[in-house]
């Protein structure tokens, strides 16, 4: 985790995990919008969900910017970005979307 993250060590995995089981039942699609920023396409059903972990997220890592859009009926755009020098914390987490996805 970068420097600007306030998550406590031991807490980490546990936070991986609520990404992770966010991507795993709710990730319909991603597209890297640009260095820094890639769009979410989640299932509809786990909005609560995502946005109580994006709360979170923010809280500790405030470089972090969550983004919600209304996409279709079914569907919900969930932007995350961050500023330049935090981009590859962005792309590790899509890649961890992916994979999760892809499980």
């Amino acid at each position: 985790m970068p420097e600007a993250c306030t998550l406590p060590t031991a807490e980490q995995p546990l936070r991986a995990a609520e990404f992770d089981a966010l991507f795993a039942t709710a990730l319909l699609d991603l597209d890297r919008r640009e260095p820094g920023h890639v769009r979410l396409v989640l299932d509809r059903v786990a909005e609560e969900r995502a946005r109580t972990l994006a709360q979170s997220e923010t809280g500790c890592c405030s470089f972090f910017t969550f983004t919600f859009h209304g996409g279709e009926a079914e569907r919900l755009l969930m932007d995350i970005s961050a500023p330049a020098e935090h981009a590859a914390v962005v792309e590790a987490l899509a890649v961890r979307a992916e994979t999760a996805r892809a499980g």
